[in-house]
């Protein structure tokens, strides 16, 4: 029995690689978008202080009570 030939092997690689795109493909289908990026940012110091700069921000802000407070049209 003769070894495969080159274009034999390349058809057989091309199919293994059409049928795990095709099984990532369905994994993904099956995970929400939102659920793929779920901890992509667990342990960056960078994301963390973003989040406090933009806490720091908002306790800065006046809240809705605090303008009906200022309210003088009476």
């Amino acid at each position: 029995m003769a070894a495969p030939s080159l274009e034999e092997r390349v058809a057989e690689l091309e199919k293994k690689v059409a049928r795990l795109l095709d099984e990532k493909t369905e994994k993904e289908k099956a995970t929400p978008w939102w659920e793929q990026w779920f901890g992509a940012f667990k342990n960056n110091p960078d994301f963390d202080a973003a989040m406090e700069r933009g806490a720091e921000y908002r306790r800065t802000q006046p809240t809705a009570a605090d303008e009906c407070a200022n309210d003088v049209s009476a």
